[in-house]
């Protein structure tokens, strides 16, 4: 059965939620699911804006059914060609024959990447700023590559100053009725996830995201309608800010991120006399993680979000424990900048976990090591707490001064 939402008088938001998915891209935990935002206008011609996974296609063909009642589907913009959005092309082409494809040279390339069926007349090609008048509405496209793939459109309806976003100004988890921002507890319920979508999917390319602010700040914006996550349509000012702060690789709040990697305990010991310390000294709102039961999503997230980080790992044959190498790895890909950054080593033999952590780090843009870093032996005896204290202190007063 159909399942739809008016989103204005002409325009229906057409796609569903999947709570059943464990990983969005195979990768990413999603404890609450994910939605797939499709929209459908109606007007002298008919429009849709993107598909859907095929987890919900069956859902999203009634939907669409549903809504034309009876009417052929005219166009079919591609604002993003990654699977979870375009899985339904072919399926459409076969039920709508005379259906134009809106997308751009890349679009199509990627089309033809990804299906085997024979698009050649339904094609129509846009370049950047080209409008498209479908009636009452009127489409202007604009290119935004590489947020955060290269064939990337958005779509703003002129007439009633929406914007179609693909995937910026989304975030993981499934709608539970609500579908605008403004009917959820946002803050509670979406903004750490929008956050945790933001810098592990878009987080690389905040030059771009800059550009695509830039670009969109001569438009007056009055609805936001993303392919993930509810439509804005109050207080847009509020979360265009989040991205701007996010793309900036500027910190939200000052505060604390302990990270850990500990075989047996001891490295673990070392950062939580570390954190009981800071706290003593009227830090607050820390977080800690062992790096071997939190998936890194979660840390690249909150390391997204607070000014300082601490690094705390053993060494681990003659190296860098894995999952700390791995995390710190991955935080240089997505282009993590701006961060003041602890570091404390751990190693029985040959230790070395300090100078690899320290070697990435330096090799990161503008992160700057505070504090004193330091390295025990296998675990911290009661003559060494002079040294944590150093340490702590160090961290201490250049949170204090941020």
């Amino acid at each position: 059965m159909h399942c739809v939402q008016k989103i204005t008088e002409n325009i229906y938001w057409v796609g569903g939620n999947d709570r059943r998915l464990e990983r969005f891209e195979n990768m990413f935990p999603i404890p609450n699911g994910v939605c797939y935002n499709s929209y459908l206008i109606l007007d002298d011609k008919t429009c849709l804006m993107d598909t859907v996974d095929t987890a919900i296609s069956r859902l999203f063909i009634d939907n669409i059914v549903h809504v034309l009642n009876g009417r052929d589907l005219d166009y079919l913009v591609i604002n993003h060609m990654e699977p979870d959005h375009c899985a339904n092309i072919e399926e459409l082409v076969k039920r709508y024959p005379d259906i134009k494809i809106v997308g751009n040279k890349k679009t199509f390339q990627f089309i033809g990447q990804f299906y085997d069926f024979d698009y050649s007349m339904n094609i129509h090609e846009v370049k950047d700023c080209e409008t498209l008048c479908i009636g009452k509405h009127n489409l202007k496209f604009m290119t935004m590559p590489m947020i955060h793939w290269p064939e990337v459109m958005f779509t703003y309806e002129e007439t009633e100053k929406i914007l179609f976003s693909a995937d910026a100004f989304g975030a993981f988890g499934a709608m539970s009725g609500n579908i605008f921002a403004d009917e959820t507890d946002f803050e509670h319920h979406y903004l750490e996830e929008a956050r945790r979508y933001y810098s592990n999917i878009v987080g690389k390319y905040g030059s771009q995201v800059q550009g695509a602010l830039k670009k969109l700040s001569c438009y007056d914006i009055r609805m936001i309608c993303s392919l993930h996550g509810p439509i804005w349509r109050e207080n847009l000012e509020y979360f265009i800010e989040k991205y701007n702060v996010w793309s900036k690789y500027e910190p939200e709040k000052n505060g604390v991120v302990l990270v850990y990697a500990s075989m047996y305990g001891n490295t673990e010991n070392i950062m939580n006399v570390i954190a009981n310390k800071l706290a003593q000294k009227g830090v607050k709102d820390m977080r800690m993680y062992d790096i071997s039961k939190t998936h890194p999503s979660y840390i690249v997230s909150d390391i997204w979000k607070y000014s300082h980080v601490i690094f705390g790992s053993v060494t681990y044959n003659m190296g860098l424990y894995y999952g700390m190498e791995s995390l710190l790895n991955e935080l240089k890909a997505l282009n993590l900048q701006n961060r003041k950054v602890g570091l404390v080593g751990n190693g029985t033999w040959s230790p070395q976990a300090l100078k690899v952590m320290n070697e990435i780090i330096c090799s990161m843009k503008n992160m700057e090591i505070v504090g004193t870093p330091f390295e025990i032996t296998s675990s911290m005896k009661n003559n060494e707490e002079e040294i944590v204290d150093k340490f702590v202190e160090g961290f201490f007063i250049n949170l204090i001064g941020c």
